[in-house]
């Protein structure tokens, strides 16, 4: 009997806390609720606490009440000036309306998948009229702006409110990169032949004007040695000259001294001469040793 007792108790025990999960609900502070019964929409809940519900015909689909993010994968947009860029965008938004998120779009994913929709659509429309510049430049703010404007108006009714927009990164496609960068490896190739050139030129341009200046100084070293050439020619002559006028006859012997001093000046050289000869007419003549002729 006592565990018949026992028994049934702990059976209402289980049915008790059974219907007290299924009538109860707590929200909390960072999330929102829907009530739905039979598939229908009953109540909707956004205030945290403990809250209440119809047991086993309600059901109960939470929402997060924070910013969600949404991470499209990176498009390529042709700009206004026709120049291709990959656009890689971020998207916060937080649920706004949980009635209306639920009709639209059921959950998360089916928002974020409408969202990234929303989000390329509206990249485009306004990137398609701008130019590259602009998104390089501070103008990027006030497109960004148009962007966020676009999606959250497109958005609106799937019960969401978009906190904001931006693009992450915009990057020209691999192939335009690779391209632009050969054009500019070219043009560095081309400015580095030119700069050679041009320091050849004035290369030679140093060196001819060198050669140019060398040829004047050797010129003028030349004209200079001649002149002092032509003035110690010219000062060796006058002292022979005075030389010869003071006494002839000496000069006469120095000089006969000096043709036999380079005529006889050979080992191994023979010389046949008549002994009356004008070469030999200073030793015809020598003084003898007592002073007389």
């Amino acid at each position: 009997m006592n565990r018949s007792r026992l028994f049934l108790g702990a059976i209402a025990l289980i049915v008790v806390v059974i219907l007290i999960n299924s009538t109860f609900f707590i929200v909390n502070q960072a999330e929102q609720v829907l009530v739905l019964r039979f598939g229908q929409v009953k109540q909707t809940v956004t205030a945290p606490g403990l809250h209440v519900k119809a047991p086993f015909i309600d059901d109960v689909v939470r929402y997060d009440a924070r910013l969600l993010a949404v991470d499209p994968p990176p498009e390529e947009v042709i700009l206004g000036d026709q120049k291709r860029i990959v656009v890689d965008t971020y998207t916060r938004y937080r649920i706004s309306n949980p009635l209306q998120f639920y009709q639209a779009v059921r959950n998360e994913d089916g928002a974020a998948a409408r969202l990234r929709e929303v989000v390329n659509n509206a990249v485009r429309k306004v990137l398609g009229n701008v130019m590259l510049p602009s998104v390089l430049s501070p103008e990027r703010e006030s497109i960004m702006h148009d962007i966020q404007q676009q999606v959250s108006e497109a958005s609106k009714p799937l019960g969401i409110t978009v906190a904001d927009v931006r693009i992450r990164r915009a990057d020209l496609p691999p192939e335009t990169s690779q391209a632009i960068f050969r054009r500019m490896q070219s043009e560095r190739q081309r400015e580095a032949a030119e700069a050679r050139a041009q320091g050849q030129e004035k290369a030679q341009e140093i060196r001819a004007r060198a050669e140019r200046e060398r040829t004047v100084i050797l010129a003028e070293a030349q004209r200079q040695s001649e002149i002092l050439r032509g003035e110690g020619d010219a000062l060796s002559t006058k002292t022979f000259a005075d030389a010869y006028s003071q006494d002839p006859g000496f000069f006469a012997f120095y000089r006969s001294l000096q043709a036999y001093k380079q005529a006889l000046s050979g080992a191994d050289t023979t010389y046949l001469l008549s002994p009356d000869t004008d070469f030999f007419r200073f030793f015809a003549k020598a003084p003898s040793p007592t002073g007389g002729n």
